[in-house]
């Protein structure tokens, strides 16, 4: 009689293969969140997210399967060594709470984790792992930004700005004021240098008075 083996895998750890998922990437993508597995952050649309220790490990064994029951033994097991006292259930139910809170989940109408009653819990999201991350600066945040500063960059590539306007005017006042300053120097010539009595000075004069005043 063959001697019988037994396993010393936990009933509910995950396996080998059903972990390979999220060790295809580095980082795991669901919904607006992004997961950093090398360095065990989570983001919201580019906006680093503070998980504490157990919370992230709760996020990852329920990424682990998606879509199938995590039992609370099993997460008691994944988060508290066996020589653990501690009250697992009030614990298991604090950290899957905060993940919720962190997520902008709710356990009424859930988006992301669903309680399943007496059994545990199910992640409702398919997730997608990938190698490669998304371009730094841009997120939906950014792309509003820069849809309302195309305006601005619309009159900045403009014919004229407001420095334009500004030496233009400047411009046109020097020589308005040349001509005002030569039409003076011009009726204080005739009035003070030539002849007051010759006629031709006189008509003269007062032609060169009606046009320029």
């Amino acid at each position: 009689m063959s001697p019988e083996v037994i396993s010393m895998r936990e009933p509910d750890e995950p396996t080998t293969s059903e972990r390979m998922l999220l060790t295809s990437g580095r980082y795991v993508h669901f919904g607006p969140f992004r997961i950093d597995q090398q360095r065990q952050e989570v983001s919201r649309d580019g906006v680093r997210l503070k998980l504490q220790g157990k919370v992230y490990q709760v996020l990852m064994t329920l990424l682990e399967k998606p879509g199938e029951v995590v039992t609370r033994e099993g997460l008691r097991i994944r988060l508290w060594p066996a020589d653990t006292h501690v009250n697992y259930d009030a614990n298991v139910n604090t950290t899957v709470n905060k993940l919720r809170q962190a997520l902008g989940d709710s356990s009424d109408n859930p988006l992301y984790i669903e309680t399943i009653p007496r059994k545990g819990y199910c992640l409702l999201v398919q997730p997608e792992v990938s190698d490669k991350a998304p371009r730094a600066g841009i997120s939906q945040g950014d792309s509003s930004a820069d849809s309302a500063d195309e305006p601005s960059r619309i009159l900045r590539v403009g014919p004229f700005t407001k420095s334009d306007v500004w030496i233009v005017l400047g411009v046109i006042g020097l020589i308005l004021a040349g001509m005002l300053l030569g039409a003076g120097i011009t009726r204080f010539w005739i009035t003070h240098a030539a002849p007051a009595h010759h006629p031709m000075m006189m008509i003269f004069s007062r032609a060169s008075a009606t046009v320029f005043f």
